[in-house]
């Protein structure tokens, strides 16, 4: 990915206008009497070049990490830059202090393998133009040498040094993008994540509530359809508990909505209300306790219940039982919930893989799991069911 061009090398470039310009000026003004009008059509020239040059490479655009050195236009306009120098730098020899932007520009427009051998160039003509013309037999040589090689080696280091730190930025910047795009895609995975658990969750509280309720009044409505002309009293009785079935049912779906605790643990402990959902099953359902009964945190409670109603559906529905057993067992760290049935009983793993099957087993397991609990289950054809999920208690 190519960043645009750093704050810090946009900088350099633009005050490489200005120095240009201003220099230019500079060795106009320095150039000996008789050559102050060349001198000045030489420096327009060259500072012509330099804005044409300019507008087609656009250096203040141009990340470090691009291609550079190519022959055009790169190459073409430091040769263009080059030749009106080395003119106005025998014309005026102020011109000599315009080698120290060029070879900044030489390093950023070729590269620093390029543009090197550009700065290596320049340095030479700036050093053969003192030797030759400027130095007087009387005038140390060492002047004319080094000023012109430590101008070249300054600029030099100060591009390499700019454009590392820039690298070094853009490093940087992409890693943080690179984060940032990790991080985007974590949220959205747990964001997904977050909903199947929501879904399965909802899954779980219709099967667990709603569906059971209206199973439990289908065979409710069914039994006093059957009562009906032989026994209108136990048909009157049983459309009474369906229409409280019902109820309790509308209560449900409005709790689900809210994601409040169940209906029947509102106001009123764990034992009533498994009493409260034995006492709408269309069989015989006895509920006992053992051990010291006390409250638990909501969401055991909560999870206990919901098994509950859907054990007792799967009974109603599919055993054929005429009694069924709730036992809740209170020991010191945990709460063990028994449902035993006299029913039919089945092959648990045919069942298991059976398709079509109920969602009853699927909700109890995946309840247990959230809370690290444990689910058993006992059972074969013709000898009954007995299921009993353990659940870890902390206390409140």
């Amino acid at each position: 990915m190519i960043h645009p061009q750093p704050s810090a090398t946009r900088a350099l470039i633009l005050g490489l206008d200005v120095l240009l310009a201003a220099l230019a000026v500079v060795a106009v003004v320095q150039a000996p009497p008789g050559r102050a009008w060349a001198a000045a059509v030489v420096a327009a020239a060259l500072v012509a070049v330099y804005v044409a040059g300019r507008r087609a490479v656009r250096v203040h655009d141009r990340a470090v990490d691009t291609p550079r050195g190519a022959w055009w236009p790169d190459t073409a306009w430091i040769a263009a830059l080059v030749l009106p120098w080395v003119v106005l730098l025998w014309l005026s020899p102020a011109a000599l202090w315009l080698a120290f932007p060029l070879m900044i520009l030489q390093m950023h427009v070729l590269g620093p393998h390029r543009g090197v051998i550009a700065v290596a160039v320049t340095t030479a003509l700036a050093v053969a133009e003192g030797l030759l013309v400027q130095a007087d037999a009387d005038d140390p040589w060492t002047g004319f040498v080094l000023g012109p090689v430590l101008g070249g080696a300054v600029a030099v280091g100060v591009v390499l040094g700019i454009e590392a730190f820039v690298r070094e930025s853009q490093t940087r910047q992409r890693t943080v993008d690179e984060l940032t795009q990790v991080r985007q895609h974590l949220a959205q995975a747990e964001r997904d994540r977050a909903v199947t658990d929501e879904r399965a969750r909802l899954a779980r509280d219709i099967h667990d509530t709603l569906a059971q309720s209206l199973s439990a009044i289908e065979l409710l409505l069914r039994a006093a359809d059957d009562a009906v002309g032989t026994d209108d009293e136990r048909a009157h009785d049983l459309v009474g508990q369906a229409r409280g079935a019902a109820r309790d049912s509308l209560a449900e779906a409005r709790r689900v909505v809210q994601d409040l605790t169940p209906p029947d643990l509102d106001r009123t402990t764990l034992v009533a209300a498994l009493r409260r959902v034995a006492e709408r099953q269309p069989l015989d359902v006895s509920v006992h306790t053992a051990g010291d009964v006390r409250p638990l945190p909501v969401p055991v409670e909560t999870a206990l219940l919901r098994i509950a109603q859907s054990a007792l559906a799967n009974v109603a529905q599919h055993s054929g039982a005429d009694r069924a057993r709730l036992t809740l067992t209170y020991e010191q760290d945990t709460v063990t919930l028994d449902v035993v049935d006299d029913g039919r009983g089945f092959d648990p793993e045919l069942a298991t893989g059976a398709p079509g099957r109920g969602f009853g087993l699927p909700s109890v397991r995946s309840r247990a799991r959230e809370l690290g609990g444990t689910v058993t289950l006992e059972t074969s054809p013709g000898a009954g069911t007995a299921l009993a999920v353990t659940l870890p208690v902390e206390e409140p």
